[in-house]
């Protein structure tokens, strides 16, 4: 950890708490692996009604604990990514990062719904207001970026194109709400594994995995327009997911856990981002509860939730 500095935060005694969002990615389109190890993106992001809660509390030196279902997966060391987010941020202000940051986890962990990064763009907002930093949103975000290419939308919340490695944004207009619902799968998938399967399912279908190979992904003007206007139909028409096959790949019981949504009435579906976890769209929110409840006992995941997108991003409760 950080060594103390002389300068000495100035904010709130007491905890600041802050409320993240999941995402789903309504389109996920992956161009080829760059010389850098990354894959180009055309990500649309939409922040999803499921949160988890960050509370940071003055300490006399770093602690990460963490509550909530499958928190024994969680790392509670300076691995993860919050912890990570309050050690640069303190190092940005000179600061030693002497916190106590607990996660209240209710996003599944490891599903594709960003949960890590949702964490550390909490943290961020957290330590910022308990030590007074008062660090401008455009700083803020830059930081989030260093983090991870998912932990500016989690900050920013709402609907956004996301580029380069996912974390260059530009905010989109929604014009309703969608109703959704998320079964959440029995253990997670790892983002590097299943990149890794993309690479190799092209490779294997001749068409190649490098940047050379594979077009820059480009924004769906039909997804974006149906985003604008609010229109559920409209958009199940488009939804995308180029990392679907790969993860239907290392865990083919996902199909029958798409297959069964749809039959219960849901408009499209469809793996959310890295996966395990699956997105069904529906119409409205009498759907919404007997997708989930269909789903819920089906026995092809371990629960569903229905909530609504598009949500705030990180902020402060």
């Amino acid at each position: 950890m950080i060594q103390p500095a002389a300068a000495t935060p100035t904010g709130p005694t007491g905890t600041v708490t802050v409320r993240v969002p999941a995402k789903v990615n309504v389109q996920l389109s992956v161009g080829g692996l760059r010389p850098d190890g990354f894959h180009g993106l055309a990500n649309v992001f939409l922040a999803v009604g499921l949160y988890d809660s960050i509370s940071a509390t003055r300490a006399d030196a770093p602690l990460l604990t963490v509550s909530g279902p499958d928190a024994a997966q969680v790392p509670q060391d300076r691995t993860n990514l919050a912890a990570r987010a309050a050690e640069l941020l303190a190092e940005r202000h000179g600061l030693a990062p002497d916190v106590h940051l607990h996660i209240a986890k209710d996003i599944p962990v490891a599903g594709g719904m960003a949960g890590g990064s949702a964490d550390a763009a909490g943290a961020l907002l957290a330590c910022d207001r308990l030590w007074g930093l008062n660090t401008p949103r455009e700083e803020l975000l830059a930081l989030c970026a260093e983090l991870g290419s998912d932990v500016p939308f989690s900050f920013a919340g709402g609907a956004a194109l996301g580029q380069g490695r996912g974390e260059r944004l530009t905010p989109l207009e929604v014009g309703g709400a969608f109703h959704w619902v998320f079964a959440v799968a029995d253990g997670g998938l790892s983002t590097p594994d299943v990149y890794r399967e993309c690479d190799r399912l092209r490779e294997a279908a001749g068409t190649g995995s490098s940047a050379a190979d594979v077009p820059e992904p480009v924004a769906s003007e039909a997804l974006l327009a149906a985003l604008r206007a609010g229109e559920a139909q409209a958009l199940a028409a488009t939804l995308h997911n180029d990392l679907q096959p790969a993860a239907l790949s290392l865990r083919p019981s996902l199909a029958e856990t798409l297959e069964t949504g749809l039959a219960a009435g849901a408009l499209a579906a469809l793996v959310s981002g890295s996966g395990p976890t699956c997105a069904f769209l529906t119409a409205d929110a009498d759907s919404a509860s007997r997708t989930a409840h269909t789903l819920t006992a089906s026995g092809t995941c371990r629960t569903a939730r229905a909530t609504t997108g598009p949500a705030p991003g990180a902020t402060v409760v």
